[in-house]
């Protein structure tokens, strides 16, 4: 047996360095593994460096690997920077952003300009081939999902869509929709329905002004999915009393995670 281990890697971004961090569970050797690529690395693994949260993945591993054999290597890629992160969540072909309400108004001051397409072409072309090659990953759809919360539910939303050929799984946990109008978020989604699609977990709070003021954009792209995604392949899950925290995305994650295992 192999124990866990966490990896740092620094790869080339833009004009710099991203930080990338890869969590490989304890595993057989010459066994390989799913694995799920995550956004805000920086919230995923040790409480202690969590400054806002943390999501409590290796334990979540733990406990599958414990109850059911079976587990996943998680890859943590780093948005620490809150002018950068929210330009590398966003993506600019979707539409023209909108900002209705004081959240969104505090993220577009932020935004320097949408990069989403960037940031999604550093993980396809970048960070997806060195952890294949460096870690015992099992490639193809089926065994690869991307998960994000926030302006990084929405980025998981666009990446896996954009590459339903690489993704077979999505947790795109309290999105930021309500940046697009719908007619422009329904003409994207409906472009890119070509062959099998992934599966997505869309989750939404309502427990705070914060997800009460992202819910209408959440609600009215789960209508999109209702109206055109292919049936079986969404799952919509609403939580009146949670927030907009890491407390509210662990428990998805682990359902994300033991959906991906039993498929």
């Amino acid at each position: 047996m192999i124990d866990e281990r966490i990896t740092d890697l620094t790869l080339p971004y833009l004009k710099g360095k991203r930080l990338v961090r890869v969590f490989v569970p304890a595993h057989e050797k010459g066994e390989k593994l799913p694995v799920i690529y995550m956004s805000d690395g920086q919230s995923l693994f040790e409480e202690e460096k969590c400054p806002f949260g943390c999501w409590h993945v290796r334990e979540a591993v733990r406990d599958a690997l414990a109850t059911t054999g079976r587990s996943a290597v998680v890859v943590g890629i780093y948005n620490d920077n809150d002018r950068e992160r929210v330009c590398d969540l966003t993506p600019a072909e979707i539409g023209k952003l909108q900002y209705p309400n004081l959240f969104i108004k505090i993220m577009a001051k932020l935004l320097a300009g949408p990069r989403a397409e960037k940031f999604d072409d550093f993980i396809i072309s970048s960070v997806i081939p060195c952890v294949e090659q460096r870690f015992p990953v099992k490639t193809g759809r089926e065994n690869t999902a991307f998960c994000g919360s926030s302006s990084g539910g929405t980025f998981s939303f666009f990446t896996a869509l954009s590459h339903p050929d690489i993704f077979g799984f999505a947790g795109v946990f309290s999105p930021a929709f309500i940046m697009f109008k719908p007619e422009d978020l329904e003409k994207w989604v409906r472009s890119k329905l070509v062959g099998e699609m992934p599966f997505l977990s869309m989750y939404m709070g309502k427990g705070d002004d914060k997800e009460k003021e992202l819910y209408p954009g959440f609600e009215a792209c789960c209508d999109i999915l209702e109206r055109c995604y292919p049936d079986g392949q969404y799952k919509k899950t609403v939580n009146n009393s949670a927030d907009h925290n890491e407390a509210a995305w662990e428990p998805m994650f682990r359902d994300l995670l033991d959906k991906m295992l039993k498929d």
